[in-house]
């Protein structure tokens, strides 16, 4: 991301658990004094930034940039996103996307999970800069991140009304999903390395844990 106000700087470091060193010429740290301060960033100066491949999210007025996600974090995420979509698609029940992409949990709040379901019933809320809440969603859990997905993300979603949350773990080869009863998250199931993972939404969608966080190419 080319423009970061030194407060960003900062907060990026943080955020990435010291794993990434964020890298500035003198002159981006001028152009980065143009943006707000942390705590104080709105949806408006979010959205204005320049493109970039780079997970960005919005949190209580603060740019949150999670560290750079690492191979295994990739595979996982392509392995269960193409398996999701195919099932998804074959029996027409609506959209599978996969991060970077902004989804709007409330207004302020701005997260990017690395997998997402609409249902084809919510279509509207897919727009074309930022989707709205969607039904199921998908964290794949690294050192950097599992904090934020487990504690601040799990009951953020909740709050939204995610329906179905999914946590794949590829260090302890384990994926746990969640469904939403009563607005709280309930454990449908957890599965481990010779087992099985459903869906509850994507009724008969099934998938080996193995297959998903197992160290096989692609």
């Amino acid at each position: 991301m080319g423009r970061w106000s030194q407060s960003m700087q900062e907060a990026a470091i943080v955020h990435a658990g010291g794993e990434d060193v964020v890298e500035l010429s003198e002159l981006a740290v001028e152009v980065a004094r143009l943006w707000p301060p942390q705590g104080q960033w709105t949806e408006a100066d979010y959205f204005a930034l320049p493109d970039t491949n780079r997970f960005v999210e919005l949190s209580e007025g603060e740019l949150i940039v999670p560290p750079h996600p690492t191979e295994t974090h990739q595979r996982v995420v392509m392995e269960l996103a193409f398996r999701m979509r195919a099932f998804v698609d074959e029996n027409g029940l609506g959209t599978i996307r996969f991060a970077p992409l902004p989804v709007r949990l409330w207004p302020g709040k701005i997260r990017e999970p690395d997998v997402l379901f609409v249902t084809k019933d919510h279509a509207d809320r897919m727009g074309e800069q930022v989707y709205g809440v969607p039904d199921l969603v998908v964290e794949v859990l690294s050192p950097g991140t599992w904090r934020l997905d487990r504690h601040e993300k799990f009951s953020e979603y909740a709050r939204a009304g995610v329906e179905e949350y999914w946590m794949v773990d590829p260090e302890k080869q384990t994926i746990e999903v969640f469904m939403l009863r009563w607005g709280a998250y309930e454990l449908l199931g957890r599965w481990g390395k010779g087992e099985v993972a459903r869906s509850e939404l994507l009724a008969g969608f099934e998938v080996a844990v193995d297959e998903v966080v197992g160290e096989g190419e692609l």
